[in-house]
């Protein structure tokens, strides 16, 4: 068998699990990484600002493509700067590689300079964290990685490569090497059944679609069982886009902060909720004793241990969402039953009529609602858009309309700040024909700002639209029940930091707003500009300074503003 670099053999690897590019910042301790790339040549490599955008970058492409997402940084403090992108990527269950450099091995118990046990301090926000010990184990270890981020419920890995180790010399031949099969996760047939059973005997269902059903590219099964059955269909935030918002059968979202009041409404009026790759997430349920009330709940789960987390269901079923819904729908069709659901459809559809919020404001200051209306008008069904954490997280999943899956990437659960750029910067690189937008908070875009000279240097062209209040909205309006406003203004000067002399800092162009009637125009304007320049264009919007959204403790106690 010939010899070669093992990092060689890794670069053969990485290409052969479908790998074309990565995000990383070179640094000593992963040269030899870099040599066997750059020798290589057929993977593209970005140079990040900062880890933790390198993370977010592989987070967005892997959201995008479905594929492993890869990221690299050398030893110290560049592993400890990826554990939030990890923990982002596990939270949300995205299949990530973490790649760091490492001290030899013979120097890590002589706190070698930047040392660090990146392994004990990764494996709480991975699904496995290793260091590679031996030379010959590099390319075993990367084919198992990806067979482990891909598996069951998907996620994070990160795999530490002592320098030592990368400069050895091993035997391998790629040319009879291939991918670690992942074995589908089907479900138990008598489960299948019994679960449609219990459809068949409510009296007014709802399929709830969580973000599983996206990961599992499970979004046609859906739309098809939704049809057969004529059952209505509800969304979570992680499952925004696994059924058109336009079609006659989406019934809105439940929660109580990212939600539609008819979607709550219509959600207490179910008898039966079959929630497929769904994980009853706090912000989505609310006050339990209200969510569950009298109806049953069948959950559906790719992972054993999801169900029964939160509360036991009438029904569980472990599977992947798509090999679920195919087989329900092929029990579906084997029965004869009655699938009229006239009235209970007209009452979903009549609460979607008498129960909207306004987007419509032409007040100025700017009501953030009008922001989302003229984003829904402007932009087409296939835009992808990606959006982090604070108030403008809530109004885009009251008000934002999506209509396919993998259009509407949000950090769900962990809901790091300056998310965004980094994630968009990944989905048009994943994505490089389609129109990409971020959607963005004053606060939270300072936090990886920096990441906008990748983008300039890389020319990848995407719209940013800024809700500039100059608070931490979220927080101040969490202070309210304490009765106090402390510490979440950040208003100084005119409009505090200009966000649009940031972006020519950059190299980039931005564009401010303070009258609701120039918003499209400055949308089409930043269109236009990002594709000119190959480079992000920023429409910052000045918004209400102190507006809330609605929100409350439990789903049917929800205060409007």
């Amino acid at each position: 068998m010939p010899k070669m670099p093992a990092m060689q053999a890794v670069v053969e690897v990485l290409r052969s699990e479908g790998v074309t590019t990565v995000f990383g910042c070179p640094g000593a301790a992963i040269l030899p990484l870099y040599h066997a790339m750059e020798r290589d040549g057929r993977i593209e490599h970005l140079i990040v600002r900062h880890e933790e955008g390198a993370t977010h970058m592989a987070d967005g492409w892997s959201r995008t493509t479905g594929n492993v997402g890869v990221a690299i940084g050398t030893s110290g403090p560049a592993g400890t700067n990826m554990i939030t992108g990890l923990y982002t990527a596990l939270a949300d269950s995205v299949p990530i590689i973490c790649v760091t450099g490492q001290a030899v091995s013979a120097k890590l118990h002589q706190e070698a300079f930047q040392a660090v046990d990146i392994v004990a301090v990764a494996e709480p926000v991975t699904k496995w964290a290793v260091q590679v010990k031996e030379a010959a184990q590099a390319p075993w270890i990367f084919r198992k990685a990806f067979q482990v981020a891909r598996s069951g419920r998907p996620g994070p890995v990160l795999i530490d490569l002592p320098l030592d180790v990368q400069r050895e010399l091993i035997e391998w031949d790629a040319s009879v090497d291939a991918p670690l099969p992942v074995t589908p996760v089907r479900p138990h047939l008598p489960r299948v059944e019994k679960a449609l059973d219990m459809l068949l005997a409510a009296e007014r269902p709802l399929i709830l679609a969580g973000g599983g059903v996206i990961l599992a590219d499970a979004s046609v099964e859906l739309r098809d069982v939704a049809e057969e059955l004529r059952v209505p269909v509800q969304v979570t935030l992680m499952g925004k886009g696994a059924l058109d918002d336009d079609h006659p059968l989406h019934a809105g979202m439940t929660g109580i902060q990212t939600s539609q009041r008819y979607g709550n409404a219509s959600f207490l009026e179910s008898d039966l909720v079959l929630a497929v790759g769904a994980r009853f997430g706090d912000r989505h349920t609310g006050a339990l004793d209200v969510y569950r009330g009298d109806r049953r709940f069948i959950h559906v789960d790719i992972e054993p241990t999801q169900i029964g987390k939160v509360f036991g269901p009438d029904l569980g079923v472990v599977s992947d969402a798509r090999i679920f819904l195919r087989e329900l729908l092929a029990a579906v069709r084997r029965r004869s039953f009655d699938n009229s659901r006239e009235g209970w459809l007209a009452r979903v559809e009549s609460l979607k009529k008498e129960l909207g919020r306004r987007d419509d404001y032409d007040e100025v200051p700017i009501r953030a609602p009008r922001v989302y209306r003229e984003i829904n008008d402007v932009f087409g069904p296939e835009t992808y858009f990606v959006t982090a954490i604070g108030l403008y997280q809530i109004w885009g999943g009251q008000h934002q309309r999506v209509h396919a899956p993998r259009r509407y990437q949000v950090c769900g659960q962990a809901g790091p700040l300056g998310w965004e750029i980094p994630a968009a910067i990944g989905v048009k690189k994943a994505a490089p024909d389609a129109e990409v937008v971020g959607v963005v908070g004053d606060y939270g875009f300072q936090f990886l700002v920096e990441e906008l000279a990748v983008a300039a240097q890389y020319d990848i062209p995407f719209v940013l639209i800024m809700l500039n209040n100059e608070y931490l909205g979220l927080i101040r309006q969490a202070e309210i029940p304490y009765d106090i406003n402390y510490e979440v203004n950040i208003h100084y000067d005119t409009y505090g930091s200009d966000n649009v002399k940031i972006m020519e800092a950059y190299g980039c162009s931005g564009r401010r707003v303070l009258d609701p009637g120039d918003i499209r125009d400055a949308i089409e304007w930043a269109r236009k500009e990002a594709a000119r320049t190959s480079r992000p264009a920023l429409v910052e919007i000045m918004i209400e300074r102190e507006a809330n959204t609605p929100h409350g403790a439990a789903i049917d106690s929800v205060r409007e503003f």
